[in-house]
């Protein structure tokens, strides 16, 4: 009897020590923000460039993923920001104007990686095309 107690503890706290793992996501105390800029374009040439106030930016939780877990608006001044995430690979995107592409969008990726608790990831600026 004794011998199969102390099974059922080693089994239940080796349970509860692999459950504690966070995956990325939600949860945690990490940042990752950045800015959004549209670039207006006249044929090649860059007419304009100006914060992209609200626009959507997508975040895919992990580096398998393909569809997006959540996303947010940019603010008047472009920036975004996206809180309390655990370590792990994030992607991010956001739409940008296509003339090669038939639906008119591409996807414009950013992958990030959070390797401590507590930390803010500023991404580089975020150019998007606007035609």
């Amino acid at each position: 009897m004794k011998r199969l107690l102390t099974l059922v503890l080693g089994l239940l706290s080796l349970a509860m020590i692999s459950s504690c793992k966070k995956v990325e996501g939600q949860g945690g105390t990490s940042t990752i923000k950045g800015v959004v800029i549209e670039q207006k374009y006249i044929g090649s040439n860059i007419v304009a460039e100006y914060p992209a106030a609200d626009q959507d930016v997508f975040i895919i939780y992990g580096a398998d993923d393909t569809f997006y877990d959540d996303d947010i608006k940019t603010s008047y001044d472009g920036s975004f920001e996206f809180k309390y995430l655990n370590n792990g690979t994030y992607k991010l995107f956001v739409y940008e104007d296509s003339s090669t592409d038939p639906s008119g969008k591409a996807a414009k990726m950013v992958e990030v990686e959070i390797t401590s608790k507590k930390s803010t990831i500023e991404v580089d600026t975020i150019y998007i095309k606007k035609i």
